[in-house]
C-alpha cells in the first residue's frame, strides 16, 4: 500500500488534434498524503487542470495518456474502465469547477442535483437524500436550505452557486477534493469566504485538497506544498515557505514579482513576465521558459534541464542551478567543461527568441 493518497509518476499526456499532437503533460510527477493541501500554480495552458482531470479520468478523446502511472487511494487510474471510474468520482474524489454557472444544470433545481449525487453513491432514499442535502447546504454556510433546494442555479448569486458546488463535491465525504480555480469568478470578499470555508471543511472531514490556481497569493496561507507548472512540466516543487522565500526557478521568481505588494510605493508598476507562452504544438528543444527568461544561457535553448535537489522536498528544473553545482564541484572532465562552456553569461532577449525559433 502506497504511503501517498495520490501518486503520479512521470505522466505524459497528449491531445491529438487536426493540427497535430499537443503535448499537454511532460513527465509530471506529484505526490500527496492524506489530509495535505497541494497547490498547483501556473499561467493558463501550463497543464494544471489537465493533471487534475486525468486523475479523475476526464481527459477522454482527443486526450490520451502516453505514459506514466497514476495511483489514487489504491486505484491504478490508467487501468480503470469508465464504469469503475464512475464508482469513485463524487465518492472518493470530487472536483469544484471554476465556473459554477456552467457546471450546474440550469433546468434542474439545486436540491435535485445534490440529491442525485447522494442517491447514486449511497443507499439513502429520496427523503434521506433531501435531509442530507439540507445538512450540506447548512455546512457550506447557505441560509434557508429548505428554500434553496427548490431554487434553480440562476436564482442564486455567484458566491452561493459556488457554495452549492462545494456541497455537491462534499456530498459523500471524499478523500480528495480538487478545487479548479474555485474563486476566479468571485469578488475578493467572497473569495476569502470560500477559501476559509474549504479549510474549515478540510479540518472537519480530514480530506486532502489539490488547489489549482494561477494566483500564488491564493495558496499562500492554505497549502502545505506548491507545484509550479509551465508548459506541461513541473518546473519547481517545494514547501510553501520554500517557494515564497527561496524560489529557485526564474519562472517562479517572475510569478512572485508580479504579485501586488502592500508595502510598495503608490503608483508603482507591477512587474510582468514578458513574452508569450510556448506553442505546445511545436515545443522547443530546450527549457520551454528560455525565450522569456532574463537569465537564458546557450544550453537553455538546446537541452531540457534536469531536476536539481535543493532540499529533501524542494527541487527545480533550471540550468542555473546546475551551473552552481558545477561551480561548487571539484570534479573535472570533458562533460563538466562542456557544460560550463554552455553556462556562460545570459543571452539577450533577441538571441533567446532567435535561438528558440
Amino acid at each position: 500500500m502506497s504511503e501517498y493518497l495520490v501518486n503520479i509518476e512521470n505522466e505524459r499526456l497528449s491531445f491529438f488534434t487536426p493540427a497535430g499532437e499537443v503535448k499537454a503533460l511532460n513527465n509530471v510527477s506529484l505526490h500527496l498524503r492524506e489530509g495535505e493541501v497541494l497547490g498547483i500554480v501556473g499561467e493558463s495552458g501550463s497543464g494544471k487542470s489537465v493533471t487534475a482531470y486525468s486523475l479523475m479520468g476526464l481527459t477522454a478523446y482527443p486526450g490520451r495518456l502516453i505514459g506514466g502511472s497514476l495511483q489514487f487511494n489504491g486505484h491504478q487510474v490508467e487501468q480503470m474502465t469508465e464504469k469503475d471510474m464512475r464508482k469513485i468520482r463524487g465518492n472518493e474524489i470530487s472536483i469544484i469547477f471554476q465556473d459554477p454557472m456552467t457546471s450546474l444544470n440550469p433546468v434542474y433545481t439545486i436540491g435535485n442535483q445534490i440529491c442525485e449525487v447522494i442517491m447514486l453513491h449511497t443507499n439513502k432514499n429520496k427523503h434521506q437524500a433531501k435531509e442530507r442535502a439540507k445538512e450540506l447546504l447548512t455546512l457550506v454556510g447557505i441560509n434557508e436550505p429548505e428554500k434553496r433546494l427548490k431554487q434553480y442555479p440562476h436564482e442564486l448569486s455567484g458566491g452561493m452557486r459556488q457554495r452549492v458546488m462545494i456541497a455537491i463535491a462534499l456530498a459523500c465525504e471524499p478523500k480528495l477534493l480538487i478545487a479548479d480555480e474555485p474563486t476566479t469568478a468571485l469578488d475578493v470578499t467572497i473569495q476569502a469566504q470560500i477559501l476559509e470555508l474549504m479549510m474549515d471543511l478540510k479540518e472537519k472531514l480530514g480530506m486532502a485538497i489539490i488547489m489549482i490556481t494561477h494566483d500564488l497569493g491564493v495558496v499562500a496561507n492554505m497549502c502545505d506544498r506548491i507545484a509550479v507548472m509551465y508548459a506541461g512540466k513541473v518546473v519547481e516543487y517545494g514547501d510553501t515557505d520554500d517557494i515564497f522565500y527561496s524560489p529557485s526557478h526564474e519562472y517562479t521568481k517572475g510569478l512572485i514579482r508580479s504579485i501586488p505588494k502592500l508595502t510598495e510605493k503608490e503608483h508603482s508598476k507591477l512587474v510582468p513576465i514578458e513574452g508569450s507562452p510556448v506553442d505546445m504544438l511545436n515545443p522547443p528543444k530546450g527549457c520551454p521558459f528560455a525565450p522569456r527568461c532574463r537569465a537564458c544561457m546557450k544550453i537553455c535553448l538546446r537541452e531540457m534541464p534536469p531536476y536539481t535537489d535543493i532540499s529533501d522536498i524542494h527541487y527545480s528544473a533550471c540550468w542555473l542551478l546546475q551551473k552552481q553545482e558545477f561551480e561548487r564541484s571539484a570534479a573535472s572532465g570533458v562533460h563538466v567543461q562542456a557544460a560550463e562552456a554552455d553556462c556562460e553569461c545570459p543571452l539577450d532577449k533577441g538571441q533567446a527568441q532567435k535561438g528558440d525559433a
